[in-house]
């Protein structure tokens, strides 16, 4: 719940408590804000409890975690014959090689090249590096692009 409070922090809020409340006061609001927690978590428990209960067996795997989508997607996606074929696909990509290709290309050192498609259905080939035109030769005129 607390987890990114830091030590400053931490004390920075009970150096303010002690001075909005005072050290005689501060031990009681202590006390009552920690029965008031205590309080929701009952009340939170018991709501569970009674919505299990009015669920049915039909319901008994239900988990109140699974309602955050990032759990229920995690959980859809083990249960899930697809994740296998990914979880294979996810294997054939090598990362490092491809950013080892990434920063040859930059640095501009040679790499063996892998063979490159020519134009596929009579398009052009938009990753194969243009020729320069000439001095006199107005460079093409694209009418989407502009």
């Amino acid at each position: 719940m607390f987890s990114d409070i830091g030590a400053l922090e931490l004390v920075t809020l009970v150096v303010l408590a002690v001075l909005v409340f005072g050290p005689d006061k501060l031990p009681k609001v202590i006390q009552d804000v920690s029965r008031f927690i205590r309080k929701v978590r009952e009340f939170s428990d018991s709501a569970k409890q009674d919505i299990r209960s009015e669920l049915g067996p039909e319901f008994k795997d239900f988990e109140f975690e699974d309602l955050n989508p990032k759990t229920f997607l995690r959980k859809q996606l083990e249960s899930n014959e697809d994740l296998k074929e990914l979880k294979e696909l996810r294997g054939t990509f090598d990362l490092k090689k491809e950013m080892n290709e990434v920063a040859d290309a930059v640095h501009g050192r040679e790499t063996a090249p892998a063979p490159a498609p020519a134009a596929v259905n009579g398009s052009p080939d938009l990753l194969k590096k243009q020729d320069k035109p000439d001095t006199g030769e107005r460079p093409p005129y694209d009418s989407d692009a502009t």
